[in-house]
């Protein structure tokens, strides 16, 4: 719940006019491969790569119990989101990474140093929050910085 109350109270700094209601919706539903597939680091790509097709066959299990006009909605707002070529996709990505990453800034970078995770690390790995929101990147971007002692 709080990345979508985050997605309503920061929509204006989307880089493109987005439908906020359907930001919310993907925001909502985006995370319910990890029911089955299991939530995996970040910055662990071999994991992420592995565990793609797990989270794929979750989605469709999970949302194959429901009623088919409303699994078709819920698959077709969890796969644009995970594609990303929507404005909306775009906004929700970079709101769904935003959090994360003000955490660890707020608990002086603990998650990031206990996996060994560099400067250099996350600003490529986030650097796609400015497709959503370059006003939120440029903040983001220099609170990073700063964490960082730079």
């Amino acid at each position: 719940w709080q990345v979508a109350l985050s997605a309503m109270a920061l929509s204006e700094f989307a880089n493109e006019p987005i439908d906020r209601e359907r930001v919310v919706k993907m925001l909502l539903i985006h995370d319910i491969g990890e029911i089955d597939a299991g939530d995996i680091i970040f910055f662990d790509e071999a994991a992420k790569a592995a565990a793609k097709d797990d989270e794929l066959n979750a989605v469709k299990r999970i949302f194959g119990i429901l009623p088919e006009e409303t699994a078709q909605e819920f698959f077709a707002l969890w796969d644009e989101m995970e594609n990303g070529d929507s404005a909306e996709a775009k906004f929700a990505r970079a709101i769904d990474r935003v959090l994360p990453v003000f955490q660890n800034i707020n608990n002086n970078g603990q998650s990031w140093k206990e996996n060994g995770i560099t400067k250099e690390q996350i600003l490529a790995k986030t650097a796609y929050i400015g497709d959503g929101s370059s006003e939120i990147w440029a903040l983001l971007e220099r609170k990073i910085e700063r964490a960082f002692g730079e």
